[in-house]
């Protein structure tokens, strides 16, 4: 993406990419104390499904990734760029082939941390029965407790500065939003982490906090954030995050 959006180059090169996130990698493996995990946000590769890049992409991530700290679980997401604008169940079966499933839930000490596919919120229509699955097990999801903090990962957020903001490319319809974000309210969920805009971004819907973070790799928007990451520290009353770039990201984490 670095090559394409930022640098208007027409060959097809993620090798910067591979260079950042290895940086990324070792920077996360030497932390202390360790993260419990890493979630990755989506857009895990450029290439649409479907174009000769696409397998070589999802098979560089997946390599360059196998480098983490088996002690630290790492979590994939599906992007647009990994499924499609406009996903389609091929689109999704490859994803699932090289990432595991699209959509799930997790507990640790306590939280539940729920992971969407944020795709078929967009546009569905090439996929209905599969967005419709995914409605109904988030359903029966968040009937799941008690719980000490509801967290939920996803690609596209649901607003980028604040909840009644006009539908654009980077966000997701108003009336949906809407629906969605009552309903997550309604369920607990304290905080929405995001990816999508290439740079960093969020608000407030009430008690619920959206997050939109910005990425390891391309970087977007006026003041780019950087290339890097979000530490996220979970306590019993809160949580706290602050996003870092790779050239200032601390190794000891102070509790």
């Amino acid at each position: 993406m670095i090559a394409s959006y930022v640098e208007h180059k027409k060959e097809d090169e993620w090798q910067e990419e591979i260079r950042l996130s290895k940086q990324a990698v070792q920077i996360i493996n030497s932390m202390h104390p360790k993260p419990k995990f890493l979630v990755l946000c989506g857009d895990l590769v450029n290439a649409m499904p479907g174009t000769s890049s696409s397998e070589p992409q999802m098979n560089d991530v997946r390599d360059v990734f196998s480098a983490l700290d088996p002690e630290i679980t790492l979590f994939y997401l599906p992007g647009n760029h990994d499924i499609g604008d406009i996903p389609t169940e091929q689109g999704v079966e490859q994803y699932r082939r090289h990432f595991g499933p699209d959509h799930y839930s997790f507990w640790l000490n306590g939280c539940h941390f729920v992971v969407l596919n944020s795709q078929y919120y967009e546009n569905e229509s090439q996929c209905s029965h599969l967005a419709q699955e995914q409605r109904e097990w988030l359903d029966g999801v968040l009937k799941e407790g008690p719980f000490q903090h509801r967290v939920v990962f996803q690609h596209i957020p649901w607003f980028v500065h604040n909840p009644d903001e006009s539908k654009f490319y980077f966000n997701i319809d108003k009336p949906l939003r809407t629906q969605m974000l009552n309903k997550f309210k309604e369920n607990g969920v304290s905080k929405i982490f995001c990816g999508h805009l290439h740079e960093n971004a969020g608000g407030w819907d009430d008690t619920l906090e959206l997050v939109v973070s910005s990425a390891i790799g391309a970087q977007l928007g006026e003041v780019p954030a950087g290339h890097g990451f979000r530490i996220v520290k979970v306590y019993e009353d809160r949580i706290e995050h602050n996003y870092v770039t790779l050239d200032n990201a601390p190794t000891d984490i102070s509790l």
